[in-house]
């Protein structure tokens, strides 16, 4: 298989497990208390990290900025999953899917390190994402917006800072990102583990089928998805990887519709097509707009640096 067809693959299956999380999380905790199934996702998630370090023939070592920073994500990282697993134990994993990803239109508008407002359209582009939560939220009538819904929203904003600060933070510097993922799980699991210790009888007494869900979240939803992302991220455009990686909704769908059994009403039906609309809308016009200043950029230093001819 041609180099590009297996990294669009990779970068398809990212998206597939990334939105396969919502259903696992929301049967994981249907038999376990949340606290008890983030603690079981990153203590699981760090020991396999730990051993993909350990498992290096040759071990890069650990640097100050790789500790620190992955302390400050791992902090951000646990905020994010707390609102997105409590979210999803109140709401449909679709539901979920779609509102999480707000965050793509959200992420432009808190990193400001480009120095240049976005154009008119984009807030269009938003306008039409806040429309869609709208009709998702009240799907079978006019009603208060549901606990998981308020809480993924939340999720998406939350994601949004950590991508933002992820941005910030590793911008220009040589981390290693397994290294980063390793002291964020280690984190997570530090954080996780005081809330979740009345819990631990309940978790070693779970069945069979908690676990292979825990596992995978764990494993496939964190640890494969992140360091298959980054791999496929740099063999390829960064545009087609955040396409491609954009699916993530659509995946989340089909899976609550297919597996989980989930129904969307006509209104949410509607909402599931604006919102995917208006992400890829929003997507478009940052990724036209970043590349264009980008551009401008190197042409103005262009100038400057080229001397003129006597």
């Amino acid at each position: 298989m041609p180099v590009a067809r297996r990294t669009d693959a990779v970068l398809l299956l990212v998206a597939l497990v990334w939105g396969s999380s919502y259903l696992a999380a929301k049967t994981a905790t249907a038999a376990l208390p949340v606290l008890a199934v983030l603690f079981a996702r990153y203590a699981i998630s760090a020991l396999a990290c730990g051993a993909l370090v350990a498992s290096r023939r040759r071990t890069r070592r650990w640097t100050r900025d790789e500790v620190r920073t992955g302390s400050v994500l791992g902090v951000t990282q646990a905020a994010v999953l707390v609102l997105e697993t409590y979210g999803v134990a109140h709401t449909s994993a679709a539901n979920a899917g779609l509102i999480i990803s707000l965050t793509i239109v959200l992420t432009p508008l808190m990193d400001r390190t480009g120095g240049r407002s976005l154009p008119p359209t984009f807030f269009l582009a938003a306008g039409l994402c806040v429309l869609a939560v709208g009709l998702l939220t009240s799907s079978t009538g006019l009603h208060a917006p549901r606990l998981g819904d308020v809480l993924m929203l939340a999720a998406a904003v939350v994601r949004a800072g950590h991508v933002a600060l992820v941005g910030r933070l590793t911008a220009d510097r040589p981390m290693d990102p397994l290294h980063l993922t390793t002291a964020q799980t280690v984190v997570g699991s530090a954080l996780f583990l005081p809330a979740a210790i009345a819990h631990l009888p309940d978790l070693t007494r779970s069945s069979a089928t908690t676990w292979t869900q825990l596992i995978y979240l764990a494993l496939c939803c964190s640890v494969f998805a992140f360091l298959a992302q980054t791999w496929a991220v740099q063999r390829t455009s960064a545009s087609r990887a955040s396409l491609l990686l954009g699916t993530e909704p659509i995946w989340a769908v089909a899976i609550g519709i297919s597996l989980g059994g989930e129904r969307l009403t006509v209104w949410s039906a509607l909402g599931a097509v604006l919102m995917i609309a208006g992400t890829h809308w929003g997507q478009t016009i940052e990724r036209t707009h970043r590349t264009t200043a980008q551009t401008v950029k190197e042409c103005t230093a262009c100038r400057t640096t080229t001397p003129t001819s006597a």
